[in-house]
């Protein structure tokens, strides 16, 4: 039988006082609380802090759960409703557009599909829920990556691999591409990940305005770009991707915007 890890065991302790009790705790307090030297604790908090788990209050000194930890902790339920509230729009928007479409939420350092809408067409098509998807080159990934920081912080301290000669690299043109995708709504990939393969996307916020995820369209380019442009999507195919995005937002109580 495995043993337990018993470094874990003591972190997994110190989240679970955090959570109860008074909002913030002292390195005494932890310590004297879960029957350890202070060193050891403060040594497994110094971690936590790092990883963004817990918070240390600059003129108190105590210590409190971190913005990840809450950010983790909701992720399932935000998941969960994203899909339910995203059902109906997402289907309408496969039929008004012809084309499919994916729901995609920021996971680790990448976009993670969490729905999938085929194309309404008799052709073959493979369901692509559980997909992973770059940040930097998908048409999902940059929306996340301009909206949400923890996307923009995985975009940039990571590698970002060449798919096609059209993905963009460079740090200063991909800050760019995020601010023109921040001031237009919307982000394009135009074969940067795929040859012939053309996306469009938008943000999808809560309640809170925060960003939660990103709904876009993905096709041929011949179908998704104008004819006499193939570097440019349609402007309708945008329009309609845009008020699936703001539809599904206000189903999740982010109001009208």
């Amino acid at each position: 039988m495995a043993r337990n890890i018993q470094s874990l065991e003591r972190a997994a302790a110190m989240l679970r006082l955090l959570a109860g009790g008074e909002r913030r705790l002292g390195l005494s307090d932890i310590a004297s609380s879960l029957g350890l030297a202070k060193g050891t604790a403060h040594g497994i908090l110094r971690t936590l802090q790092q990883e963004g788990f817990v918070e240390q209050d600059d003129a108190s000194g105590r210590y409190q759960l971190g913005a990840e930890l809450l950010r983790l902790g909701t992720t399932y339920l935000d998941v969960h409703e994203l899909r339910a509230r995203a059902l109906v729009w997402t289907d309408d928007l496969a039929r008004s557009s012809g084309e499919s479409v994916h729901l995609g939420v920021l996971h680790q350092q990448g976009v993670l599909i969490v729905h999938h809408v085929f194309r309404p067409d008799d052709s073959r098509q493979v369901l692509e829920i559980g997909a992973m998807q770059p940040l930097h080159s998908t048409a999902l990934g940059k929306v996340l990556s301009a909206y949400d920081p923890v996307a923009h912080s995985e975009a940039v301290e990571t590698d970002r691999k060449a798919y096609t000669d059209r993905t963009i690299c460079d740090l200063d043109d991909f800050e760019q591409l995020l601010d023109v995708t921040r001031a237009r709504g919307y982000a394009a990939d135009v074969e940067e990940t795929w040859e012939g393969v053309a996306s469009v996307a938008a943000p999808i916020h809560d309640r809170r305005r925060m960003p939660v995820g990103a709904v876009g369209i993905t096709g041929a380019v011949e179908r998704l770009c104008r004819e006499d442009d193939k570097g440019a999507l349609r402007p309708e195919l945008i329009a309609a991707v845009r008020d699936c995005a703001r539809a599904v937002s206000r189903d999740l109580g982010a109001g009208r915007f």
